[in-house]
């Protein structure tokens, strides 16, 4: 496994695959005229022979999502399928890669799921700022207006989001979708039951979406083969951080993250002579791990054991010179800017975590700060409608109980003991608004 595969990807280093006729050429659509001669449930057999599991973090069984949607005659309003393509989580940048090079594999996907959850309609809700891809996606559909024999009835709208990263939760995204502020809903009742317009709705991510027309090419059975048990097929891995190479990397599960991270196909190591410090293994929301955990399987029995997870496969590699408490910084600020407001604990939490973490940096903070940190943290974790506030509390939470001296180097220094970190003047969202307020004042 030290070498990347091809399922999703596939073909689109020989062949520029954002083109209809060149996706033909190499099999494209192929899978949707052999989804359609097979039937809806068959074609939900095959989802659930794959054992492929939800690629946006959740891990939810795809197969099993879709088998939810009540029948017509249990539930007659409309089915919807509705695409989530606001990649917003931090550190990935996987389903970018898949719209802009694959982008017609991604919409073959979309027909095949829509003709096995018996959906009419499409929406694919796209982040705001991925202008090439929403432009890419609109050039592709535009190409199948002259292919009814593909597209069918099935109705495809992309629409555009407004950068809230709440909308990537998936009830939230379905308000939005309906013109509403984009806040996750109390569930019961979910999605598959009553989603978009209070109609059976299954939600997906983008490379989910992906992977079903090589699924049904190649079968259920052999996709598995595979990957590692409970991991079965590939993944697309966003490495990025203090690595030689960042980028996208389609990798079977079990790799271990040290291979990820050094291994010459991957990151190529760390740069500049410097020590491998942590690991954030799956997106900032993820546990991190330290530099000396990396010997463990990317894949989610090897990672639940270290209590983390892969989340959407976004591996940011972090060297000696990073501070921790900037980092704590720096990702407690983005999640008190991006937390909907909905929920006290988030809405509170987040702020009260990045008011100490400041003032552990600015070397204010006593002992007791710090344990009010972790109880800040645990008034949140688990008391939230959705896993913002969660995991943005586990994660900070996981910094002081692997770094803990060096949130005590703080304390006893009166401030950051570290004289350049690479994080230092790199501003969240939340600080950017006072900085740039800050300076039309002094105009």
């Amino acid at each position: 496994m030290s070498a990347e595969v091809h399922v999703v990807l596939a073909g689109a280093d020989e062949r520029d695959l954002t083109k209809l006729s060149e996706y033909e050429a190499v099999g494209g659509y192929q899978a949707l005229a052999k989804a359609r001669a097979m039937g809806p449930a068959a074609v939900t057999d095959e989802l659930n022979a794959s054992e492929l599991r939800g690629r946006g973090g959740a891990f939810f069984p795809t197969g099993r999502k879709w088998s939810f949607v009540p029948s017509r005659e249990q539930n007659p309003n409309p089915h919807y399928l509705v695409i989530n393509a606001d990649e917003s989580e931090p550190g990935s940048f996987k389903d970018n890669e898949i719209l802009t090079r694959v982008p017609h594999r991604f919409i073959e996907g979309c027909l095949i799921t829509a003709f096995a959850v018996d959906s009419k309609a499409v929406y694919i809700y796209i982040r705001g700022e991925y202008l090439e891809q929403y432009e890419l996606l609109v050039a592709a559909l535009e190409e199948l207006k002259a292919r009814p024999d593909l597209r069918g009835d099935c109705t495809i709208v992309v629409h555009r989001g407004a950068g809230a990263y709440i909308c990537g939760e998936e009830t939230a995204l379905l308000d939005s979708l309906e013109g509403k502020r984009g806040q996750p809903r109390t569930k019961p009742p979910f999605p598959a039951i009553a989603g978009l317009y209070a109609s059976p709705t299954v939600v997906n991510n983008v490379e989910t979406i992906a992977t079903v027309p090589p699924i049904v090419t190649m079968g259920g059975a052999e996709y598995a083969k595979f990957g590692v048990e409970n991991s079965r097929g590939t993944r697309v891995v966003s490495i990025s951080g203090h690595v030689e190479r960042s980028g996208n990397f389609e990798i079977e599960p079990g790799v271990t993250l040290h291979e990820l991270i050094y291994g010459e196909a991957f990151g190529g190591g760390i740069p500049g002579g410097h020590t491998l410090k942590a690991v954030i293994p799956g997106g900032s929301s993820t546990v991190i791990l330290t530099g000396d955990e990396v010997e463990v399987g990317y894949d989610f029995d090897s990672l639940s054991k270290l209590r983390t997870a892969m989340g959407s496969a976004g591996v940011i590699a972090l060297d000696d010179s990073v501070c921790m408490v900037q980092l704590g910084i720096r990702v407690s600020e983005f999640y008190e800017h991006e937390s909907c407001g909905k929920c006290t604990p988030c809405r509170e939490g987040t702020r009260w975590m990045t008011a100490i973490l400041r003032k552990l940096e600015a070397g204010d903070a006593t002992e007791h700060d710090l344990d009010l940190l972790l109880s800040v943290c645990d008034r949140i974790n688990g008391k939230c409608l959705c896993p913002l506030g969660d995991t943005a509390a586990m994660a900070i939470a996981s910094y002081v109980e692997k770094f803990r001296a060096e949130f005590i180097a703080h304390l006893d220094g009166g401030g950051c003991p570290f004289d350049h970190s690479p994080l230092d003047g790199v501003l969240a969202p939340v600080a950017q608004h006072a900085h740039h307020l800050g300076q039309a004042a002094l105009v």
